[in-house]
């Protein structure tokens, strides 16, 4: 079953609301006491972020006659069933929204399965994101009686990941760029490890057995290697990429911020190549944060040269690292 996050119904702002709502009153989202996150949530943030939300969702949906999110879950489900033939199913869910894990895995119950592997959508691990489906997948599974599922946690060092990673960024070829932006979603610094908020010495790993390790797992280090591990196979020297977070909503997340550093490139009038590694299909966050927004830092910097790289969506080299993903 493959997992991602959610989307609204529709960018209607009843159905942002709804989806909001359920989103961030999810604890691992917004780390509070149950009380305080939901008059959080519904008195303040709900209330004040619902209309731009909104208007961001219409801005995705425009010309779409869904989320590109759940068209490319849904796309890639098929494809990957293709891939894997007759001798496993493909389920697809997302954690807020739908299709959702209560339907899918209801369904699913009636298959009568022995065995199922979850592998939710996001390389790098975080607890609001695949933290948050492990909680709602074993949820329902023990909800309709299957049994508790074998989950994928991370795969951004699986060598059919990476390699998918370097051939989307050598087709666009780095080396007639000043820069590469490796951009991942922001996290807040209350979701890392303490030890790691201000002096983070997680990077580099030193054994694949680190990957797996929960104690030590450090999202911005995951970040910070899958980079470097890219730009070595793509022949970057360190002085050609940087690695930014983007999405904050407070001061008190990850940096450098995204929006930042491309200001700064756009104001020193350098080409820019911007790769987002912890998407693995367009959203919100690439089609309108990126490609509408932080483009418009470079038509205020004389227009010069900014693109992004497309996102994974339903390439077949994509669906080609899932069937061994699979596998892990």
């Amino acid at each position: 079953m493959l997992v991602n996050i959610g989307t609204p119904d529709s960018p209607d702002c009843a159905d942002v609301r709804k989806f909001l709502a359920a989103y961030l009153n999810d604890p691992r989202v917004i780390v509070l006491p149950r009380i305080r996150r939901t008059l959080l949530v519904k008195g303040v943030i709900v209330p004040f972020r619902m209309r731009k939300s909104a208007t961001a969702y219409r801005k995705l949906w425009e010309g779409c006659d869904d989320s590109p999110l759940r068209f490319y879950l849904e796309l890639t489900r098929r494809k990957l069933q293709e891939q894997l033939g007759d001798s496993v199913d493909v389920w697809a869910a997302v954690r807020y929204g739908n299709p959702s894990l209560s339907a899918v895995i209801n369904a699913m119950s009636r298959q009568g399965y022995k065995q199922w592997t979850v592998i939710p959508l996001f390389p790098q691990y975080t607890s609001s994101t695949t933290g948050s489906i492990e909680d709602g997948v074993r949820e329902q599974a023990r909800k309709f009686g299957l049994p508790q599922p074998r989950i994928v946690q991370q795969f951004w060092f699986h060598p059919a990941f990476l390699k998918v990673w370097q051939q989307r960024l050598t087709a666009h070829h780095p080396e007639n760029y000043d820069m590469v932006v490796f951009t991942f979603h922001g996290l807040p610094l209350s979701h890392l490890p303490k030890a790691c908020r201000t002096n983070c010495t997680c990077s580099p790993y030193r054994g694949e057995a680190d990957y797996f390790s929960l104690p030590q797992r450090c999202y911005k280090a995951d970040c910070h290697d899958f980079a470097a591990k890219i730009a070595a196979l793509c022949g970057l020297d360190e002085h050609r990429y940087v690695v930014t977070f983007q999405s904050r909503i407070s001061g008190r997340w990850l940096q450098p911020y995204t929006d930042r550093v491309l200001k700064d490139l756009a104001e020193k009038r350098l080409k820019t190549l911007v790769a987002t590694p912890s998407f693995v299909s367009d959203c919100l966050e690439t089609r309108v944060e990126l490609d509408m927004e932080y483009r418009q830092l470079f038509v205020a910097g004389d227009e010069q040269e900014y693109r992004r790289v497309e996102a994974l969506n339903d390439r077949q080299e994509w669906i080609d690292a899932l069937a061994e993903i699979c596998k892990m």
